[in-house]
C-alpha cells in the first residue's frame, strides 16, 4: 500500500501531501521505445522486479502496461495505462499514452490530467510526426517536459545534431542533464552532468554500475577501461554543447519553455535512474486547474475536486467491470466520502476506489490532489464529469473532436441489436469512438479519426460483448456538431433529416457529404455555427 497520509523524512512534516505528488505522461512516436522506458521507470522505483517482454508468460506478463489484447497481439498501446508507484518518499502517478496516431483523442484528454509529460525521442531519427503533434498538444497546455533520447546503444545521430533538430523543429531550448559515453556500438556509458560523475559499465554491454566522479568534464579524458577516441569525442562534444546551450532553469522548465534533455537507453536502463530522480526532484507538484466562470481551483484547497478524464469498461472481463479514471486536484479524499457530480445532479458514494499498477490494482483509503484514483461505477460516470466535495464546479479542457472516418455497423446477428446498443455505448463513454444515430436510419455510424479505431472495436465488441459486426461505407465525409438558437436548429434539423443525427448526448450533428456542402451549409446558415470541436459534458 502506498503511503498517502504520512510525510516521509526528518523535517518534511510541514511538507503537504499533494506537494510530493508527482503525475506525468509519457508520449512519444511508435517505436520510439515508450512502453519499454514506463516499464524500467518501475523497475527504478522498485515497483517491480522483472520487466516485462513482448512475450513474457507467466509473472512477467503481469508487469506489462500493454494489457488488452490487440495490444499484446500488435505490440502497441492504444489505451492510457495507468500506473502509481513511490520513491525516496515521492509518488510517481504515470500515464502511459497511446503511441499511434489513430488514438490521438485518447492520448489528449489523458495529457489534460497530468502536470508534466516525458517526451521519448528515437536517437536514430529524431522527432517524428506523432512526437511533434503530441509536443504541440503539450505546448497549448504549458506542460513541462522532460525529454529522454532513447537508443544511444544503437547507430544513432551525433547528440548535438539531435539536440539542434529537436530545438528548431519545436522552438525549444534544451540543456542536457545526461550524455553519451560514444553512440551505438561504441557507447559506453553516460556522464550524469549535474551529479558530476560517470556512470559506466563493468564489462561490455553491461548495466552502468561504475561510478567516476569528476570536477570539470575535461577530469574525464583518460578515463580508465574507455577508448580515447570515444571518451575524447565524448567531452568534446558534450563541452561545445554546455557551452552553446542554456544553462539549467527551474521556472523556464516549469513554464515549459525549456526541457532537461536525458540520453539513455530505455532497454539497457542506461540513464533511466537519472530520468526517475529528476521527476521527482524538479518535476512539478500538482498546479491549479482551471474550471468554468474563471474560477482557479488550487491543489492546497480543503474540499475535494477531481474530473473524470477516462473511463474503461472490462479491465477484467470477468467481472464486467467500468471503471472511471479521476484526476484529483484539490482536498483530501477518503473513501466511502460522498462526492456530488452535476451533470447527474446528485451526490455519489465512493466505496472502493483504486489504486492502478497496470492489471494490478489496490483499494486506496486516502488520496490527495494529484493522484490518480479509479472508481468503479456502473456507467453513472463518463469523461468530462466533474467530482466535488462542495461546489458544483466544471472543469475545462476535455473536448470531443469532429471524427474523420465514418461508418455504419451493421449486426451479423439481428437478435443482438439490445447488446449492440448497450456496447456502442459502453465504448463512446470511453472515447473509443463517436457513436451517432441518424435521423433517417435505424443503423448507427461510428466515427473515428483512425482506421485502426475500427479494428479495435470490432475486437473488443466480439470478444468482451459477443456481438460481431462489419462496416460499411456511407456517403459522409465529416461530422460537425450544430450550435444556435434552439428554433434555427430545429428549422435546419427538418430541411436536411437525411444528413443529421444525434450523438450519445441527444446534441445534433451535421453529416456533410463533402467540404463543399459543409461550407455551403455555413454561408446558407449564419445564425447557426457547425463546430470541430465540443466541450464533453
Amino acid at each position: 500500500m502506498l503511503d498517502t497520509a504520512q510525510t516521509q523524512g526528518s523535517g518534511a512534516a510541514a511538507v503537504p501531501d499533494f506537494a510530493r505528488r508527482r503525475t506525468f505522461a509519457i508520449i512519444s512516436h511508435p517505436d520510439a521505445g515508450k512502453t519499454t522506458l514506463t516499464e524500467k521507470l518501475l523497475l527504478a522505483s522498485g515497483a517491480i522486479r522483472m520487466a516485462g517482454h513482448v512475450k513474457a508468460r507467466g509473472e512477467r506478463r503481469r508487469t506489462r502496461s500493454d494489457w488488452m489484447e490487440i495490444e499484446q497481439q500488435r505490440g502497441i498501446s492504444v489505451t492510457s495505462s495507468v500506473m502509481t508507484f513511490e520513491r525516496d518518499g515521492i509518488v510517481f502517478n504515470l500515464l502511459d499514452t497511446p503511441g499511434h496516431s489513430d488514438f490521438s483523442e485518447d492520448t489528449y484528454r489523458t495529457l489534460s490530467a497530468v502536470d508534466a509529460a516525458v517526451m521519448v525521442i528515437d536517437a536514430a531519427k529524431g522527432i517524428e510526426s506523432q512526437t511533434r503533434k503530441l509536443f504541440e498538444v503539450c505546448r497549448l497546455r504549458d506542460i513541462p517536459i522532460f525529454t529522454f533520447v532513447n537508443k544511444v546503444d544503437r547507430e544513432s545521430l551525433d547528440p548535438i545534431a539531435l539536440m539542434d533538430e529537436v530545438s528548431s523543429t519545436l522552438a525549444l531550448d534544451l540543456t542536457p542533464l545526461t550524455w553519451p559515453i560514444g553512440m551505438g556500438v561504441d557507447f559506453r556509458g553516460l556522464i550524469d552532468i549535474a551529479n558530476k560523475r560517470a556512470l559506466l559499465a563493468t564489462e561490455r554491454g553491461g548495466p552502468l554500475v561504475r561510478e567516476v566522479p569528476f570536477e570539470t568534464p575535461e577530469d574525464l579524458i583518460g578515463l580508465e577501461g574507455v577508448e580515447e577516441r570515444i571518451i575524447n569525442e565524448a567531452v568534446e562534444s558534450l563541452t561545445l554543447a554546455l557551452g552553446v546551450l542554456p544553462p539549467f532553469e527551474l521556472a523556464s522548465f516549469r513554464e515549459g519553455h525549456l526541457s532537461p534533455v536525458y540520453f539513455g537507453s530505455a532497454l539497457k536502463e542506461a540513464g533511466v535512474a537519472e530520468l526517475l530522480f529528476g521527476l521527482g526532484s524538479v518535476g512539478p507538484s500538482p498546479l491549479p486547474r482551471s474550471a468554468a466562470g474563471a474560477r482557479t481551483v488550487e491543489p492546497a484547497e480543503d474540499l475535494v475536486s477531481g474530473f473524470v478524464f477516462k473511463v474503461q469498461a472490462n479491465m477484467d472481463p470477468n467481472h464486467r467491470d467500468r471503471v472511471a479514471f479521476v484526476r484529483l486536484c484539490s482536498g483530501r479524499f477518503k473513501r466511502g466520502m460522498k462526492l456530488f457530480n452535476p451533470r447527474e445532479k446528485r451526490q455519489m458514494a465512493i466505496a472502493n476506489p483504486i489504486f492502478f499498477f497496470a492489471q494490478e490494482r489496490e483499494t486506496v483509503d486516502e488520496a490527495v490532489a494529484g493522484d490518480i484514483i479509479g472508481i468503479p461505477n456502473h456507467g453513472m460516470l463518463r469523461v468530462g464529469d466533474t467530482l466535488s466535495e462542495g461546489e458544483s464546479i466544471k472543469f475545462e479542457g476535455l473536448p470531443d473532436f469532429a471524427p474523420e472516418i465514418l461508418r455504419r455497423v451493421l449486426l451479423s446477428d439481428p437478435m443482438k441489436a439490445k447488446q449492440l446498443q448497450k456496447a456502442l455505448q459502453d465504448m463512446a463513454e470511453e472515447g473509443v469512438v463517436q457513436v451517432l444515430k441518424p435521423v433517417s436510419d435505424p443503423a448507427p455510424i461510428v466515427g473515428v479519426v483512425g482506421t485502426l479505431q475500427l479494428d479495435v472495436l470490432a475486437a473488443r465488441l466480439e470478444k468482451e460483448y459477443g456481438v460481431p459486426i462489419r462496416y460499411e461505407t456511407t456517403s459522409y465525409v465529416t461530422a460537425r456538431w450544430i450550435i444556435g438558437e434552439r428554433a434555427e436548429v430545429d428549422r435546419f434539423l427538418e430541411s436536411n433529416r437525411s444528413s443529421t443525427a444525434r450523438d450519445r448526448d441527444d446534441a445534433p450533428v451535421y453529416l456533410a457529404r463533402s467540404q463543399w456542402v459543409l461550407d455551403r451549409a455555413i454561408e446558407e446558415w449564419p445564425k447557426l455555427k457547425f463546430v470541430a470541436v465540443k466541450e464533453r459534458g
